[in-house]
């Protein structure tokens, strides 16, 4: 009898185990999503407590400051992102003729944008407000569409990679990019001070069901 190698990428899981994936996510997202509306004093101090501490650091520190603007203004903002996820559905389709998996991959990283800019609308909650700023940014601040944009694309390319049966080495390396990535974009949004720990925290949470639905979907109805 074969075993699978413990160094390989685990199996991807199954249309339940996806679905009460999503729920326990969706009611994660729904309760901070309440929170941060209802403007519930417990977090909100929470919230300022940690940007201003952050902020004190990055203006104490201009050069990790601007290595952090570098990061999250090119390496990790949601245009890279999304460029990827576009590259990765031309390669799907060159390679393999999967026009339906690309167009799901394409149509998720759209849907993750409309969620988030709907819900900024809908919120409107402010970003924080520094006399001695270091970092500037658009639109209202719940939640983190740098987050939720990165969880979104490395979520699913993950999981095609997982899909695809990649070699360990690859996995890990992606894996760690990953991890990186979206959790680094995260980090550097709460040092610039444009966003409150709990707007990414909510951008991670709603990225996350969005590729667990989007993984549900395609389990669903792609063959």
């Amino acid at each position: 009898m074969h075993h699978p190698s413990v160094d390989s990428p685990p199996r991807p899981p199954g249309p339940r185990t996806t679905l009460r994936t999503a729920l326990v996510l969706g009611l994660c997202s729904v309760l901070l999503l309440v929170l941060v509306a209802a403007d519930w004093h417990p977090l909100i101090s929470v919230d300022g407590d940690i940007s201003r501490t952050t902020h004190r650091w990055a203006v104490a520190d201009p050069d990790v400051t601007q290595a952090f603007r570098i990061l999250t203004d090119w390496v990790w903002d949601p245009l890279t992102m999304r460029l990827l996820g576009a590259a990765v559905a031309v390669w799907l389709v060159w390679r393999h003729g999967d026009w339906w998996t690309a167009g799901w991959l394409v149509v998720t990283a759209a849907l993750g944008t409309l969620i988030q800019q709907s819900l900024k609308a809908g919120v409107g909650r402010a970003r924080p407000v520094w006399p001695d700023p270091v970092d500037s940014a658009h639109y209202a601040a719940y939640p983190s569409g740098h987050a939720l944009t990165a969880t979104v694309v490395c979520g699913l390319l993950l999981w095609l990679l997982r899909r695809h049966g990649v070699s360990p080495a690859v996995w890990r390396t992606a894996l760690a990019v990953a991890v990186v990535s979206v959790v680094g974009v995260g980090l550097t949004r709460i040092w610039l001070g444009v966003h409150w720990p709990s707007d990414v925290l909510g951008g991670w949470l709603l990225g996350a069901l969005l590729v667990t639905l989007a993984i549900a979907a395609h389990l669903r109805w792609h063959r």
